[in-house]
């Protein structure tokens, strides 16, 4: 149950959420009710409560009602700030001082802060514009029972009895009576002669607050600099404030601000640990021939959103596709600087076509090279979608999940190796088949393993989900995006330990009949005979409107692969959602496109190419280059 601060000597008795009518409050309280409404007496039906003995023998009735108001107020004090610590956005701490004061303090409260915000030390720029964040007030009539009704929502209008409409926003004249208030820092009753002039500033130039002193205006000062300001209003048929309130006042204005300027740092570093996460993490799964891609990440909390999982889908030659998916042990931001690291790497690594278990190699010596604690486990799988075969290496990651066709779920058997960073350690590579149909599900401990589950319970519960899901949908395999989500609910209340990254991949593969393949010299002659072999797949195919286009490109493609390949060149046509034709050569320098000079007889091939088709490139392999195109269906192709 939420702390209900204590009243002190000038406020209500009141909880921030009570609102009972005074017949209603325990015969305790009259003395402080009475003091607060002016009532002459106790309530009706309720017998008067006799005077408090004093403590101390001697004192004064006087002195003993002063030290009563006076710890009255510091368990309010007490209670409020509390309250007020409480939260952790902005809203909340906001939030938090409007209830702790109305109507224990006040009856109404308007909170003003900067807009924007300054952050640390940042020095802002340009006018100080202080923006309305929130007002709460009592209602001015009760409910059907008599009793009064729940604090409003935030809202600019006070109603007639608390001064009318406030400002949204007020701009705060250099040097004006506003900037010369909030610069003093302490509070002021509002009949001040500085409120008097600051008032009108803030909250409109005809406020028709409350006479006497039943206005207090509090600067909030962070740590370094005036972020707004607080108005406390009470109505003319209540007490006004009395001098030891603006003591009150100056201690909740500090600890709010000091929440906001905590508030507005935590999200700073919020937003920075999510821009980081997500510049980590791909923006979206590429489209690679063959195979359709689906992908999860789930931070360990909201108040923790960063970590080391990743996962990553590349494209290879030869229409073939790397799936990587990684762990770095922890997951704070270090863990994130340490994840985009090995990430890149692993990128870079992909783009020299190197075996999976090179590729995790040489991840483990930067790991190495990062320092000597630096740990991950990490999958890397290459998936060719002609073969219909999957290669993958392990560093001691959870082993991957196939969906079969027809439902069988099966946890592959790869060996675990050693986790990257251990350093001396050789990785192990299994060649799989891939049949079309299958789903490979991809995925880091934080999906298996909890505090209260095993890493291998978790597995066999992640097969049980996968089948269960398959036997859904009958014999087609389950949608992919349905299936990731189903994953995902198998995690219970308790099972979110760490964070989790999820890629599943689901293999079409490329049939056969809409393969070709040639082995070609590098001879003066190979270009006509790429030219005839390409026209005759197109007319197999029904595809005779590319063959133009198809011809000019192969031949250039291929002129400049012979002009200095020493060892036959390859030559292949794939037939999918778009056209596309794959040269290559033992040759590794990539080719680069150039603007050839009117005098040169060469150097325009790759302009052609870059012209006419739908998208090119070039990839640099162990043992030479691919130099690919992709040309367009023709409308009303038949597609495969």
């Amino acid at each position: 149950m939420p702390e209900q601060p204590s009243a002190p000597h000038g406020g209500r008795s009141a909880g921030p959420d009570d609102h009972r009518s005074e017949a209603a409050r325990p015969a305790a309280g009259e003395a402080m009710a009475d003091r607060l409404t002016g009532q002459a007496g106790p309530p009706q039906g309720v017998p008067p409560v006799p005077p408090a003995r004093s403590a101390h023998p001697g004192e004064s009735s006087e002195v003993a009602a002063a030290r009563q108001a006076g710890g009255d107020r510091l368990r309010f004090i007490g209670a409020a700030t509390r309250r007020i610590a409480r939260g952790i956005d902005l809203d909340e701490i906001v939030l938090g001082l409007c209830r702790a004061t109305v109507p224990t303090f006040a009856d109404a409260i308007l909170v003003y802060l900067r807009d924007p915000l300054p952050v640390g030390d940042e020095r802002p720029t340009g006018p100080v514009v202080l923006r309305l964040r929130r007002t709460d007030r009592i209602p001015e009539e009760p409910d059907t029972n008599g009793a009064r009704l729940p604090v409003l929502p935030a809202q600019p209008d006070l109603g007639p009895a608390m001064g009318g409409s406030a400002a949204e926003l007020a701009e705060v004249e250099p040097g004006g009576p506003l900037a010369e208030v909030l610069r003093g820092v302490r509070p002021l009753f509002g009949e001040a002669q500085a409120a008097r002039t600051a008032l009108p500033e803030l909250l409109g130039p005809d406020p028709r607050l409350p006479g006497g002193h039943r206005v207090i205006l509090a600067p909030l000062r962070g740590r370094r600099r005036v972020i707004g300001a607080a108005v406390f209003l009470r109505r003319p048929d209540r007490p006004a404030f009395e001098p030891d309130d603006l003591l009150v006042a100056a201690q909740l204005a500090t600890h709010t601000a000091l929440g906001v300027d905590k508030a507005v740092l935590y999200g700073r570093e919020a937003y920075i640990a999510d821009a980081l996460q997500r510049t980590m993490l791909p923006d979206s799964l590429p489209q690679p021939t063959g195979v359709r891609l689906a992908s999860r990440y789930l931070p360990a909390a909201e108040t923790a959103r960063v970590g080391g999982d990743w996962y990553d889908a590349i494209p290879l030659p030869g229409s073939r596709v790397a799936l990587v998916v990684g762990d770095v042990m922890g997951h704070s931001m270090t863990s994130a600087a340490i994840m985009g690291q090995l990430r890149t790497t692993a990128q870079t690594l992909a783009g020299l076509d190197l075996p999976p278990q090179e590729v995790l190699h040489h991840l483990d010596e930067q790991a190495q090279r990062l320092g000597t604690d630096r740990m991950a486990t990490c999958m890397y799988a290459v998936y060719d979608p002609v073969a219909h075969r999957i290669t993958i290496a392990n560093a001691g990651h959870p082993p991957p999940v196939m969906l079969h066709r027809g439902g069988r779920a099966e946890v592959l058997r790869v060996p675990s190796g050693a986790p990257i960073g251990v350093g001396g350690v050789d990785f192990e590579a299994v060649e799989l088949d891939a049949p079309a149909g299958a789903t490979l599900v991809l995925y880091t401990d934080g999906l298996v393993e909890s505090r209260i589950r095993d890493v291998w319970t978790g597995i066999e519960q992640l097969r049980e989900r996968l089948a269960e899901t398959a036997r859904l949908t009958g014999p087609n395999p389950p949608p992919l995006e349905p299936m990731c989500d189903e994953v995902l609910d198998m995690l219970g209340p308790g099972d979110r330990d760490d964070d989790i990254a999820l890629l599943a991949a689901r293999f079409d593969g490329i049939a056969p009949s809409d393969v070709a393949y040639w082995y070609l010299d590098p001879k003066a002659q190979t270009a006509g005979q790429a030219r005839r072999l390409a026209r005759r797949a197109l007319a197999r195919w029904g595809l005779e409107e590319l063959t133009d286009q198809l011809e000019l490109l192969v031949s250039e493609v291929v002129t400049n692969a012979v002009r200095y390949a020493e060892r036959p060149i390859t030559l292949r046509l794939l037939r999918t959602d778009v056209l596309r034709c794959e040269v290559g050569d033992d040759v590794p320098q990539l080719p680069r496109l150039r603007q050839a000079r009117p005098s040169d007889e060469g150097g325009r091939g790759l302009y052609l190419v870059n012209r006419m088709a739908r998208r090119w490139g070039a990839t640099r392999l162990s043992m030479g280059k691919v130099v690919w195109f992709e040309l367009s269906m023709p409308p009303g192709a038949q597609r495969p």
